[in-house]
C-alpha cells in the first residue's frame, strides 16, 4: 500500500508540473484563466512543500513538479533536435528528458529550501505575522531559485511564472517589479492558499485567511496600477511592415531550396501597400532571413534589396549572419542590418553599416558551443554553431525620428539587457523608444515555442512601456503595444505582411530604473528573516 500511495504521490506531482506548463501561452487552455491556474497549480506544490515532513521529501516533491512542467513546457525542443538537427528519436527524447531534469533543480531548490527555513507548517502559521511569512518565504524561495535558472550559465528564463500573468491582476506590476516580481507575487497568493487549504478548522485558519486576504489586495492594486500610464508619445508615428515568409526549415538552409525563400521575402518586402498614400517607412524581416554571410552574395543580390527600399522608399531592417574584420581578426555575428537605397553597397558586404546590431545573448549549441559539448554538436546537423558576441549595450538605429532598438531570437526572454536597451547611454547614445524583436522558430514547428515566445515579449513590453515589434519567419509576427497588448498578428504558419503604425515612446518605468535588484533584494530579506525564525533541528523534524 506505501507503494502504491508512492507512486500516486508521484504521479499527483507530475500532474501539476503539466498543468503548470500550460499555463504560459493561451491554446490548450483558454488565455483568461491562465494566471488563476497557474496560482491554483503552484499553491498544490505548496501544499506538498509545507507538509512535507523533511527537507528530502519537499526536496522530491520540488523535483518532479519542475519534471512535468518542463517536460511538456519545452517539448518542442525535441522537434529542432529530431526533425531538423538529425538526432535519433531515443536520443533527443533523452536531450529534452536530461534538459527537463536539469532545469527542475532549481524548483528543487525552492522546495528544500522553503522546507528548511520554514520547518513543519503547524508550528509556524499560528499568528498572523506567521502566516505572511511562511507565504512570503515561500514566494522568495520560489523568485529567487527562477531568478537563478535565468543568470547561471548564461540563463535560461523560458517558462518563469510571471509570464502567466500578462492577461492577468497582476500584470500592473510588471512596470513596477519586472516578471521577477510578478512571479514573487503570484508565489505568495499561492502559498497563502495553501496556507489556508491546510490550516481549515484550525488555530492557524484565521492568520492564513488573512494572508489571502493580502494576496487580493495585491492583486487588486495590480489591476490598478495597469491602468497608469508609465510612458509618453514622442516624434510621430511611423508606418512599419512586418514580413513572415514562413519558409520552413528543411528548406532554409538547402542550396537547392536557399534562394526560393530570399525570393519569397523579396517578393512580400516589395509589395505596395494596402492604402495608397501609406508605404512602410520601415520594413522589418526576420532573423536570418539571408542564411549566408553577407560577403557570400554577389553585390548585385544586395542591390536588388536596394531597389526595394528604394521604390517602397522605406529602410530595411533584416537578420543576417555577418562577417566582419575586427581588431582580434575576422568576426562572425548573428546580426541585424538597417539600409535604405542609399547606403554604400561596398559598406553591406564588409559589413561595416552605420546601423548593425551584433546579438549578445547567444542559444548554447545553436549559436555557441559550451566547453565540453563539441561531441553533441557533431552529431548534430545544425549549421551556424559558433557566433561571436556583440556588446550588451549597442548604438540603436535612428529612423524616422524614432529610436529603434532590435533584438534577435530569445535575447528578449532577458528583461533586464532589454531594459538596458531602453535607458539612454553615455557612450552608446539615446534609449529605444520602439524595441523589435526578430526570430526565426521554424526550428520548433508549429509549437507552442510560438505563443510562448510571444508572451513573453508581452512582458518586455508591460516592463518597458514601449512597443515591441516581433518580425518571425513562422510566427507569432506581431505588433504589441506599449501596454502589453497585442495590437495585431499574423497567423503562424502562413506568409504574409503586416502593416502597422507605431507610435514611439520615452520616459522610463521603475523596472527600468531599478531592474532586477530590489525583487532579488527583498527576497534575501525575507529569506534571512525566516532563517532567524527557522525551527531548532530537536524541534523541527529534520
Amino acid at each position: 500500500m506505501r507503494s502504491l500511495s508512492s507512486w500516486r504521490y508521484g504521479f499527483q506531482l507530475l500532474l501539476l508540473g503539466v498543468v503548470h506548463a500550460l499555463t504560459f501561452a493561451p491554446e490548450p487552455l483558454p488565455g483568461a484563466l491562465l494566471p488563476y491556474i497557474e496560482i491554483v497549480a503552484l499553491a498544490c506544490l505548496a501544499g506538498y512543500v509545507f507538509k512535507a515532513r523533511t527537507v528530502g521529501a519537499a526536496a522530491w516533491s520540488g523535483f518532479l513538479f519542475g519534471l512535468g512542467q518542463f517536460t511538456v513546457g519545452l517539448y518542442w525542443i525535441y522537434i529542432s533536435l529530431n526533425s531538423f538537427g538529425g538526432l535519433a528519436a531515443p536520443l533527443s527524447a533523452g536531450a529534452v528528458l536530461i534538459l527537463a531534469a536539469g532545469l527542475a533543480l532549481y524548483t528543487t531548490l525552492a522546495a528544500a529550501l522553503n522546507r528548511w527555513l520554514c520547518g513543519p507548517l503547524a508550528r509556524n502559521a499560528s499568528s498572523f505575522a506567521a502566516a505572511i511569512l511562511t507565504a512570503a518565504v515561500w514566494a522568495s524561495c520560489w523568485a529567487v531559485t527562477e531568478w537563478l535558472r535565468g543568470t547561471l550559465f548564461t540563463g535560461f528564463p523560458w517558462l518563469n511564472a510571471g509570464y502567466a500573468h500578462v492577461d492577468g491582476p497582476l500584470s500592473g506590476w510588471a512596470p513596477i517589479l519586472g516578471v521577477y516580481g510578478t512571479a514573487w507575487l503570484a508565489a505568495f497568493t499561492a502559498g497563502a492558499i495553501a496556507l489556508l487549504a491546510l490550516s481549515r478548522r484550525s488555530a492557524a485558519e484565521g492568520p492564513a485567511a488573512a494572508a489571502v486576504a493580502v494576496a487580493i489586495v495585491l492583486a487588486l492594486a495590480g489591476a490598478g496600477l495597469s491602468g497608469l500610464k508609465w510612458s509618453r508619445p514622442i516624434g510621430d508615428p511611423i508606418l512599419v511592415r512586418l514580413v513572415q515568409g514562413n519558409i520552413p526549415q528543411s528548406e532554409k538552409f538547402d542550396p537547392q531550396l536557399m534562394q526560393r525563400g530570399m525570393n519569397t521575402y523579396a517578393h512580400l518586402a516589395a509589395l505596395p501597400p494596402k492604402q495608397a498614400g501609406a508605404d512602410p517607412q520601415l520594413i522589418v524581416l526576420p532573423e536570418t532571413v539571408m542564411p549566408l554571410f553577407q560577403d557570400r552574395y554577389p553585390e548585385l543580390l544586395w542591390r536588388q534589396w536596394q531597389a526595394i527600399a528604394r521604390e517602397r522608399h522605406a529602410t530595411l531592417l533584416m537578420g543576417v549572419p555577418l562577417h566582419s574584420e575586427g581588431v582580434g581578426g575576422p568576426r562572425y555575428t548573428n546580426s541585424a542590418i538597417a539600409f535604405s537605397g542609399d547606403t554604400p553597397v561596398g559598406s553591406i558586404l564588409t559589413g561595416t553599416l552605420a546601423m548593425r546590431y551584433d546579438k549578445h545573448h547567444l542559444v548554447p549549441f545553436g549559436e555557441f558551443i559550451p566547453l565540453g559539448f563539441h561531441w553533441f554538436v557533431d552529431a548534430l546537423n545544425i549549421p551556424l554553431g559558433d557566433f561571436n558576441r556583440g556588446a550588451v549595450r549597442q548604438k540603436h538605429f535612428l529612423l524616422n525620428g524614432q529610436v529603434v532598438a532590435p533584438n534577435i531570437c530569445y535575447e528578449d526572454v532577458f528583461g533586464e539587457e532589454i531594459a538596458r536597451s531602453v535607458a539612454d547611454s553615455a557612450q552608446e547614445g539615446p534609449g529605444a523608444t520602439i524595441l523589435v524583436n526578430q526570430s526565426n522558430l521554424a526550428w520548433f514547428g508549429n509549437s507552442w515555442a510560438l505563443r510562448q515566445h510571444l508572451q513573453i515579449s508581452r512582458m518586455r513590453a508591460l516592463e518597458t512601456a514601449r512597443p515591441m515589434l516581433r518580425a518571425t519567419n513562422t510566427g507569432m509576427t506581431a505588433a504589441i503595444a506599449a501596454d502589453g497588448a497585442v495590437r495585431a498578428q499574423l497567423p503562424p504558419q502562413t506568409p504574409g505582411v503586416l502593416d502597422v503604425e507605431v507610435q514611439g515612446m520615452q520616459g522610463l518605468t521603475p523596472y527600468v530604473h531599478w531592474r532586477n535588484w530590489p525583487v532579488i533584494g527583498l527576497c534575501l530579506l525575507l529569506l534571512a528573516g525566516g532563517w532567524l525564525r527557522r525551527p531548532k533541528p530537536a524541534s523541527g523534524g529534520q
